[in-house]
C-alpha cells in the first residue's frame, strides 16, 4: 500500500518516508508514525509526516 491517501496513515503506524535530502537517491528510513503533518486528503508525493525520533518525510511504503 502506498502512502498516497492520508486516511490510510495514522500515528502509530510502521511506515518507510523519503526525507527530503534523500528524495535524488530515493533512500527510504522506516519508523513509527507521531504525527500527520499533510493537512489534505490525498498528495501527489505522499503524506508528510513526523515519526517517532523527529524524522519529517513523505510516506512512501506502509510496513504491513
Amino acid at each position: 500500500m502506498d502512502g498516497k491517501k492520508r486516511e490510510y496513515i495514522r500515528p502509530g503506524l510502521r511506515v518507510r518516508v523519503v526525507q527530503k535530502r534523500d528524495q535524488p537517491t530515493g533512500r527510504l528510513t522506516e519508523g513509527i508514525v507521531e504525527a500527520v503533518l499533510t493537512k489534505s486528503a490525498t498528495h501527489p508525493h505522499g503524506i508528510k509526516v513526523r515519526l517517532a525520533g523527529g524524522v519529517v518525510g513523505r510516506v512512501k511504503e506502509i510496513v504491513e
